[in-house]
């Protein structure tokens, strides 16, 4: 996977393009950091496309829910907690 800095995509965009529809992937970064993903796409798909960013990111919020989820010690809660804690919640949706 190629990187292409923020400035080169401002300077040289052609350059860019080209290299997308080569690579099909870039990563652009900003003062050698990763901010973004350029992906290749076509007007025939670029919706499917959206949807599968959409799903890996949600896919990457659920993981890190779980590991978050773990090191609270979560995974320890009996049923009965679990309930409790459901409860609260309804509790305060009704509110």
């Amino acid at each position: 996977m190629r990187f292409v800095a923020v400035r080169d995509l401002r300077l040289k965009p052609g350059r860019v393009w080209e290299r997308l529809d080569r690579e099909r992937e870039i990563i652009l970064t900003s003062n050698g950091k990763p901010i973004a993903l350029l992906t290749r796409i076509n007007e025939e798909d670029f919706e499917k496309s959206v949807a599968a960013v959409r799903r890996a990111r949600a896919l990457m919020a659920m993981e890190e829910m779980q590991r978050a989820s773990l090191v609270a010690g979560k995974n320890r809660m009996s049923d009965a907690d679990i309930e409790t804690e459901i409860e609260a919640v309804r509790r305060g949706r009704a509110r």
